[in-house]
């Protein structure tokens, strides 16, 4: 993974050189203090300026990105996590991340930015869909993956990007206390579980974990019982769409795509890639433009795969809801 620069004009100055010398410094402080600490016995308790969990994962947006990102990206690396609400594969991939960076405990911290509120970083990014996942170290970007990744491959490229910043720019992170918060009061009660929470649960923990079958049969069994769990039906649609494009190779389904412009199956796996790489519209699109040139059985296969992506996003977006009066024309 090697860091580059990226056009910021109209953001700010990333005036990296300075950032990081200043980094260095205060990496080469905290390691001795940690070492006198330790020399000490430690015990000595969190660093002063030590941060609480909470604050290992944030909201970024245009107005301040200056001062939440690139600022403090001199004192540990910012992973920017590039959303939107409609997104489904950003569902599955935001809350895997910020499990990661609690895990972390500081060596980095994780920046949400939903994309339909801050047009302009987006396009200052190059971002193409969603998700996309960058980062920022003593102002220096580093593109780092977009599209939903395994969990052990997400793990590497965080522990390269932490590498880096320590051995390139001096930064070693933040201190966390994990008794800054939560401290005085008693905890908030936890609301009662709902007869299916334990098989939800359990889904979701199989798609962080990369075990898209186990997810599929866990969102499919409180299905069974419960026909109309919403939540269920977007994480059944979500945990097969992933596990269709598992084991694709994208060069050649995109090639495939291209030279069969009226094969449905070439049509179905590339606007399967293209969901899952946050590029909505173009799957639909290509779908409804496949209904157009099939007939009968063929025909019938694009239609149903595309209300199974429709699924996916769901009904209330209007993407889906252009895609759906599109079909319609086609069909009728």
């Amino acid at each position: 993974m090697q860091p580059r620069n990226m056009s910021m004009s109209g953001v700010v100055d990333l005036a990296a050189v300075k950032a990081a010398g200043e980094a260095k410094a205060k990496a080469e402080q905290a390691r001795a203090e940690a070492a006198r600490q330790a020399a000490q016995g430690g015990g000595a308790g969190p660093a002063p300026g030590a941060v609480p969990p909470s604050a290992l994962v944030f909201d970024a947006d245009e107005a301040g990105f200056e001062r939440d990102v690139l600022q403090l990206s001199a004192e540990v690396p910012v992973v920017l996590d590039f959303w939107a609400e409609w997104c489904q594969p950003c569902k599955q991939l935001s809350p895997l991340l910020e499990r990661l960076t609690v895990e972390a405990n500081g060596r980095f911290v994780l920046a949400k930015v939903d994309v339909d509120a801050n047009q302009m970083l987006m396009q200052q990014f190059q971002i193409q869909g969603i998700p996309a996942v960058f980062a920022v170290v003593a102002g220096q970007v580093l593109p780092l993956f977009q599209g939903v990744a395994p969990e052990q491959q997400i793990r590497d490229t965080l522990a390269q990007l932490v590498q880096v910043a320590e051995e390139r720019f001096g930064i070693i992170g933040l201190e966390v206390d994990p008794n800054a918060e939560g401290a005085t009061g008693s905890a908030p009660a936890e609301a009662p579980a709902g007869p299916h929470d334990a098989l939800l649960e359990a889904a979701v923990v199989a798609l962080d974990a990369g075990d898209l079958g186990g997810a599929v049969q866990a969102y499919k069994n409180v299905l069974a019982d419960d026909p109309g769990n919403t939540e269920a039906k977007l994480g059944l649609a979500q945990a097969e769409l992933l596990a269709r494009v598992q084991h694709m190779d994208p060069q050649q389904v995109r090639s495939a795509a291209a030279e069969n412009p009226r094969d449905p199956a070439a049509q179905i796996a590339a606007a399967d890639l293209d969901l899952v790489g946050g590029h909505v519209e173009d799957a639909f699109g290509r779908l409804v433009d496949t209904v157009k040139v099939t007939f009968g059985d063929d025909r019938d296969a694009v239609r149903l795969r595309l209300l199974e992506l429709f699924e996916v996003i769901g009904a209330d977006d209007p993407r889906v809801t252009a895609a759906r009066t599109a079909l319609a024309r086609v069909l009728f």
